[in-house]
């Protein structure tokens, strides 16, 4: 993936960070970040939960798809 097919995703701001599918899928285009996964230790992990806002379906994704241009949008388009 070359930079200009990188979204920047800043890792402090991901929660409640709000992200339009490219290719929606069952009618589910518009995400918002809910928090990070944490381990049974209270550590977080390199996975976050989105959520469908149309659906309310919870997604655990690992933090860097968000990066890809091909997949994901910043903001709710």
């Amino acid at each position: 993936m070359t930079p200009s097919q990188r979204n920047p995703v800043n890792r402090k701001k991901l929660p409640n960070s709000k992200w339009t599918a490219v290719s929606p899928i069952n009618r589910e285009k518009h995400f918002l970040v809910l928090d990070w996964v944490f381990d049974e230790d209270g550590v977080p992990t390199d996975e976050i939960q989105i959520e469908a806002v149309l659906t309310n379906v919870v997604r655990q994704i690992h933090w860097r798809e968000l990066e890809d241009a091909a997949r994901w949008k910043i903001g709710w388009h």
